[in-house]
């Protein structure tokens, strides 16, 4: 009987150290373990990052840091962290934030808009992924991959099509570069580059061309009619004469260094660039910003007409007027003039 009683103790022993344990199992793995009051949070692991990198992220965001830890080893996560962008979710458990840093890396959306230069470019992107602008400038101009690419310095920025692409936040600097040439390829499908063909310019001209047409107005609506203008002028073998080339060449001087050209003057006329198209027939040598999607599909599908002129429109600030004659243009031209001294824009 005293036997019975011990054993029975002993049994009774063993079941609450099992509860106990199970519970502190419980409290370490499967209990929540968050304190944030949003529905989820994010933390960003980079790619060279140690343990004590993720928990500086983790630790305003969970209860008991220490029972995160203990796991955190347990599971072996503390030796083998992955990069990427990750979500906590409120009320998650210890062990359900380990599996989800672990394997559950977030796509995220990178997008950009029309960047005057690659260094502008690299600038908004590393704002939104893991590599940093100066990684990104170098896979830009690298020259090996412009040499596999068919790509120069000058023609580069029109690889760079802007919309919104999803990727990992850990991307780098080289695998950005080689999914923004696998886009360009894919935007350049059969029946754009059909098109192309039928107007007997190369993709690089096309996307010269669209930066000047976007430069000259933001409005998709006359874009075509535009593109059609200087379509006539190579036509003809008439200089482009478009005043975005002349502020170009002029901004790759010191002396429009950190200014804003408002009005094309006659002497910027004379700068001596292969970027002046009053001076050079036919296409600069590559792009003078980023076009937009509009403009290059204007490009491709330009307006086919008999204007040779476009002037700024005065009363209707954005948009064009066009013209057949040199003597209606210079019409045009003056009106739009005198609306720039009337405002006191002399330069």
């Amino acid at each position: 009987m005293y036997i019975k009683k011990i054993l029975w103790a002993i049994a009774l022993i063993g079941l609450v150290v099992a509860a106990i344990f199970a519970y502190s199992i419980y409290n370490v793995m499967l209990s929540p373990n968050t304190k944030f009051a949003n529905d989820e949070a994010f933390i960003y692991v980079a790619t060279d990052a140690e343990y004590n990198d993720v928990r500086s992220q983790l630790e305003p965001l969970l209860k008991d840091m220490d029972a995160f830890d203990a796991l955190a080893s347990r599971k072996k996560y503390t030796n083998y962290l992955k990069a990427g962008k990750y979500v906590i979710k409120n009320g998650m458990s210890n062990n359900d934030i380990i599996n989800s840093i672990r394997s559950n890396n977030l796509p995220i959306k990178v997008s950009f808009n029309n960047q005057e230069t690659l260094e502008k470019l690299a600038g908004r992107i590393a704002n939104q992924i893991e590599a940093d602008s100066l990684s990104l400038i170098t896979a830009m101009y690298d020259s090996a991959f412009f040499q596999k690419s068919g790509f120069s310095e000058q023609t580069a920025l029109g690889m760079y099509i802007p919309n919104s692409y999803e990727c990992f936040w850990n991307t780098s600097a080289e695998q950005f570069r080689e999914r923004m040439l696998k886009e360009y390829n894919r935007f350049w499908n059969d029946n754009r580059m059909a098109k192309a063909k039928a107007i007997g310019l190369s993709r690089d001209e096309i996307m010269t061309m669209a930066s000047i047409v976007h430069e000259e107005s933001k409005q998709a609506i006359e874009q075509p009619r535009i593109a059609g203008v200087y379509m006539n002028r190579i036509r003809i073998g008439m200089p482009l004469q478009a005043d975005p080339t002349l502020k170009f060449a002029a901004y790759q001087l010191p002396e429009y260094q950190n200014t804003i050209i408002k009005r094309v003057l006659n002497k910027h006329k004379e700068i001596e660039s292969p970027y002046n198209t009053y001076k050079n027939t036919g296409l600069p040598p590559g792009l003078i910003a980023m076009p937009d999607i509009s403009a290059i599909n204007a490009v491709l599908n330009y307006e086919k007409h008999k204007y040779l002129y476009f002037a700024a429109d005065a009363k209707k600030l954005g948009y064009h007027k066009f013209a057949k004659t040199l003597a209606q243009h210079n019409v045009n031209a003056r009106a739009y003039q005198r609306y720039l001294s009337s405002q006191g824009i002399n330069r």
